[in-house]
């Protein structure tokens, strides 16, 4: 079977036949592999909204307990393999595509994800659409991941005319040599408003715009370089799926044990320093993994991106049953993305309201949901499991409606 043609398999998950993507640019360790991150993402969204106590980064606490670590560093996977991934896809579309074309596609694609991140996520992740009480009662827009992906599409769609190889030169440069911005940038925090609009690129920050402030949650600048960086390698991709493999296996293995040496020196490519924990080995390696997401230092970039690659290698070789259903979610990842956040934060609503809360307390983000609030990470667990259970049957839908038809509009969901 040529490498650019998905395989339709049987989804004995589902008891019926997996509804065939004839997309001649699908290929099933792809959509298997973005099908795992979202699944993996949604525990660390489910985490933010039901965790009692919650903080943003329970990384940064230096106590935190080793069930909590994992969690969230699990999830540290995600952003990276979205956003490199989406670059491979608009690199797989050059066969059928001019560049013009693909400009266009690209550009438009990217605009509509900046506007659903503002408009759409922000007011499901508040539901509030006219403002909250605790930012001074204005509207509260989180830039996250769609918003990364988003601006990234935007710069991709000029710079692929310039052909893949320069996307990679470019790509990597960028994820390589971000990190001397460093000492040099300005070193703000999450809420802060101190700075001109510019410092968001390489720091997270807030912006005041009339009604609306902005919370820069994803600097930019590295994530552009993934993007380019997923562009210029998108050939290997192409390749017989035997080649493919052994690449892409190779590469993992070279990023992961690249990320240990690096990481072990501690010279470049992360500001936040490791050192031996009094606490002992476990601590130790905790704080070894514990790399900079915000913006995704190269340690970072290469400690998720590494396995990643590994596991796309390896894809193919899954269970049937398993493969076929995180190929359902992975072949609708924007779909997703927008239900699960709202399905997520009508939930927490409801065990709010159960726990004695009002509904005006819980119509907010996350960060400020009223003390008392929450489960344990046990509960964490039952509730993620229950969020890809009732989202399935709607992704599994998704799947087959972007298969069967070829309307415009749904290229943008």
């Amino acid at each position: 079977m040529p490498a650019m043609t998905a395989s339709v398999a049987t989804d004995r998950y589902a008891g019926v036949a997996a509804a065939p993507d004839r997309r001649p640019y699908r290929l099933t360790a792809i959509d298997t592999l973005r099908g795992l991150v979202i699944v993996i993402m949604a525990i660390d969204h489910v985490r933010d909204f039901f965790l009692a106590g919650a903080l943003q980064d329970p990384m940064a606490d230096p106590n935190v307990t080793l069930d909590l670590f994992a969690t969230r560093w699990i999830t540290h996977f995600c952003a990276p393999v979205f956003v490199l991934l989406a670059g491979v896809s608009a690199g797989l579309m050059t066969s059928r595509r001019n560049p013009r074309d693909l400009a266009r596609l690209l550009m438009t694609r990217g605009v509509w994800l900046v506007f659903v991140e503002w408009f759409v996520i922000a007011t499901l992740s508040t539901f509030s659409p006219r403002g909250i009480a605790e930012v001074g009662g204005q509207i509260l827009v989180p830039m996250q991941v769609i918003w990364a992906i988003g601006v990234s599409m935007i710069v991709l769609s000029g710079v692929q005319f310039l052909g893949r190889r320069a996307c990679c030169a470019i790509g990597l440069a960028i994820v390589a040599g971000h990190n001397l911005l460093d000492p040099l940038w300005p070193r703000t925090q999450l809420l802060e408003q101190n700075w001109p609009a510019w410092a968001a690129l390489h720091s997270q920050m807030a912006l005041s715009i009339g009604p609306f402030l902005f919370v820069f949650i994803y600097p930019v600048v590295a994530w552009v370089g993934v993007m380019l960086l997923g562009f210029g390698v998108s050939g290997v991709f192409e390749r017989p799926v035997a080649q493919r493999n052994a690449a892409l296996l190779k590469t993992g293995m070279a990023l992961t044990g690249g990320f240990i040496l690096l990481r072990a020196i501690d010279m470049y490519g992360e500001p936040n320093p490791w050192q031996w924990q009094a606490r002992g080995l476990l601590a130790t390696v905790m704080d070894f993994l514990n790399t900079t997401k915000y913006p995704p230092s190269l340690d970072f970039l290469m400690m998720t991106l590494g396995p990643a690659a590994v596991m796309c290698a390896v894809a193919d070789r899954m269970n049937d049953a398993l493969k076929n259903g995180l190929m359902t979610f992975g072949r609708v990842p924007f779909a997703f993305y927008v239900a699960h956040v709202a399905l997520i934060h009508a939930l927490s609503v409801l065990l709010g309201l159960t726990q004695g809360f009002s509904l005006g307390q819980m119509t907010t983000i996350f960060l400020f949901y009223p003390s008392g609030y929450g489960v344990s990470l046990p509960g964490v667990y039952l509730v993620w499991a229950l969020v890809i259970a009732m989202l399935y049957p709607f992704c599994r839908w998704m799947v087959s409606v972007k298969a069967r038809r070829r309307d415009w509009w749904l290229s943008y969901l």
